[in-house]
């Protein structure tokens, strides 16, 4: 089923207008860059600082559970190596195949920002430009993720797996936010207090 997926994107779906754009749009996931930058920005600003917070312990949680322990635990070979009729559009990849790092590290950031604007964030409030701002990072990680297929790199379970951890570390780093806030916060006025 895998397999019959990455085959038929290949044969219905890649032509000369979509292929550069899903190469291009793929490359923007390498090493998580894109996703750290955000969330580095965020926290540079003091109006956004938790949310940047949020994103950041997202995409740290996600990169552990991903990279440092599925990816090497399973070890799945990567599905140009396997399916002969399945063409390559980009260079080789370095490591294992599930589940994947790019849909995993998007859907980091998108979850971050979704739960933080579901369940309430300094700096990230419900309003119009903020539901704008997460339906726009959610539908390019979903085009991300589809981007992983379109070039042959991942089995759409590996995509899927990768969606599924980014989403839970999304909502693991929300959480963890709150309680490191609160935490510091608690210190906070215990010091001001002493003084």
């Amino acid at each position: 089923m895998d397999s019959d997926i990455l085959l038929y994107i290949q044969e219905y779906l890649r032509n000369d207008l979509l292929t550069p754009f899903m190469v291009f749009l793929t490359h923007t996931g390498d090493y998580g860059i894109l996703c750290i930058a955000v969330s580095v920005i965020l926290i540079l600003l003091r109006k956004t600082r938790c949310l940047g917070h949020v994103i950041a312990f997202s995409i740290a949680i996600e990169s552990i559970i991903t990279n440092l322990l599925l990816k090497n635990l399973i070890a799945r070979t990567r599905p140009y190596e396997v399916i002969e009729e399945l063409e390559l559009l980009i260079g080789e990849q370095p490591d294992f195949s599930f589940p994947s790092g790019h849909a995993g590290v998007t859907f980091a950031l998108a979850g971050a920002m979704l739960f933080a604007f579901m369940y309430g964030v300094k700096g990230f409030e419900k309003n119009k430009r903020n539901s704008l701002i997460v339906l726009l990072v959610l539908i390019y990680a979903l085009l991300l993720a589809f981007s992983r297929l379109f070039v042959g790199v991942h089995y759409p379970t590996d995509v899927l797996g990768g969606m599924l951890i980014g989403l839970l570390s999304g909502l693991v780093g929300y959480r963890l936010e709150k309680k490191v806030r609160a935490a510091w916060e608690s210190r906070s006025s215990k010091k001001a207090a002493e003084v």
